[in-house]
Formats: structure tokens, C-alpha cells, sequence
């Protein structure tokens, strides 16, 4: 079977990782090509689950499996900001690019694609930019009773009504306090004062504790796709 597709372009992607990066657009009308595929370092793809048969002839074309994703949905309900939940301001901008690199040292942007410490520089970048109000529209951060940091996510408005939790973390020393699950409840209200009924987040399928925060939280999964890259 041949793909029927297009690449689009990783502008952002490309000049931050200084490598020609694009993105497999599945519906294209053309069948996609060795031709089409040169002149790219890196071609991702992200392939629902069940569309095997388009698994298979990337396959063929050299694309490899990079990881799985699990996209939750969560409905908003009437819900109140919980204690400790503030909003990131530049001055919290130091210590949450230290906390987004360590967390996220691992991910998709790994060798043998990337280089070492891309990851964590590319989602040091994404949490500067969400407190910033680009790409994610804020930034809260979770603090304990004397002030200090304990996790912090990042929420954007999606122009179908709906919420998206772009990063979420708790940080070492505070793990197994509860702290995700605080997180989750201030997305939801997050959502509910914009009058948006619906919370999406995404998740690696390694990541076994995320899946099982956002079940615990109410989350139904909505879609599982695997990434690619060439």
C-alpha cells in the first residue's frame, strides 16, 4: 500500500533544533515519495492506533517508532481553584526552565534523531513561552504552604471550546504528595471560568503514573497514536 500524503514544514521545529524538520499530513491526495521525503534530517509522523495499514508503509519507507500516545478527555464540572494554585510571572521563568528541562530530559526528541539535552532545552523553551502567553496561553504553578514551587502546567484555549494541558510536572521532592491531582483540578477550573466544557492532555504510553492521574481524575481515553520519524 502506498501513503497518500503531504509534508508540512516544522518551521519553529527546524530552526530551533537547526535541522529541516517536517510533519506527515495523512490527508494529502498524493502518494508520498522517496523524492518528496529528501532535503528533511527529520520526517515525523503521528499515526492513529488503528490505522495499520499506514503503519506498515511508512515502515517501508524507513520510518521507525519512536513512541505511543494516549489523548485524554476529561468533562469540566463545577469546581473551585484549590489552595496553592497561583499563576507563573517572569521572575518564576529561571526556576520553571530548570524544572521543565530535568523532567522532560526524556521524550520524543531523542537520539538517534536528536541530539543529547534537546529535549530538556526544547521544553524549557515551551514553559518560558507558555508564562509568556505563546502557543499555551498560561502557566500556573502549585506551591506549598511557605511558598515554594511544587509543580506547574500549562493550559491553552482550543478554538472548538475546549481545553489542552500542554506540559504538566511535579517536581522530585514533591512527588506522591498529591500534587498532579491538584494541578488537574486547577486546570478544570481553569476551564470553567473561560466556560470551556471539555479538558484534553496527552501522555506518553511509558508513562504509567500520567495515565493513571488523569484515569483517576476522570479522563476517558479518546484516541492512542504512535509516533514516527524517518
Amino acid at each position: 500500500m502506498s501513503v497518500r500524503a503531504t509534508i508540512k514544514p516544522l518551521i519553529w521545529e527546524s530552526e530551533f533544533f537547526s535541522r529541516q524538520s517536517g510533519l506527515i499530513d495523512l490527508t494529502g491526495d498524493a502518494p508520498l515519495t522517496e523524492a518528496m521525503l529528501h532535503g528533511y534530517d527529520v520526517v515525523q509522523a503521528k499515526v492513529l492506533s488503528q490505522q495499520t495499514a499506514e503503519l506498515d508503509a511508512l515502515g517501508e519507507l524507513g520510518f521507525r517508532l519512536v513512541e505511543g500516545e494516549a489523548d485524554f478527555v476529561l468533562s469540566v464540572d463545577a469546581a473551585s481553584r484549590p489552595e496553592g494554585i497561583r499563576i507563573a510571572r517572569a521572575e518564576h521563568i529561571p526556576a520553571l526552565r530548570q524544572a521543565a528541562s530535568e523532567a522532560f530530559a526524556w521524550s520524543r526528541f531523542r537520539a538517534p534523531w536528536y541530539q543529547p539535552g534537546d529535549s530538556g532545552r526544547f521544553y524549557a523553551q515551551w514553559i518560558e513561552n507558555a508564562v509568556l502567553g505563546a502557543f499555551d496561553d498560561q502557566c500556573l504553578l502549585a506551591a506549598d504552604e511557605n511558598g515554594a514551587m511544587q509543580g506547574f502546567i500549562s493550559l491553552r484555549e482550543l478554538p472548538d471550546g475546549s481545553g489542552r494541558v500542554g506540559l504538566l510536572a511535579t517536581l522530585p521532592e514533591a512527588q506522591g504528595l498529591g500534587v498532579g491531582y491538584r494541578m488537574m483540578a486547577a486546570a478544570a477550573d481553569w476551564c470553567r471560568v473561560r466556560r470551556l466544557s471539555r479538558l484534553h492532555v496527552a501522555t506518553q504510553l511509558s508513562n504509567l503514573a500520567a495515565l493513571r492521574l488523569y484515569q483517576r481524575c476522570g479522563g476517558v481515553i479518546e484516541r492512542t497514536a504512535w509516533w514516527l520519524y524517518r
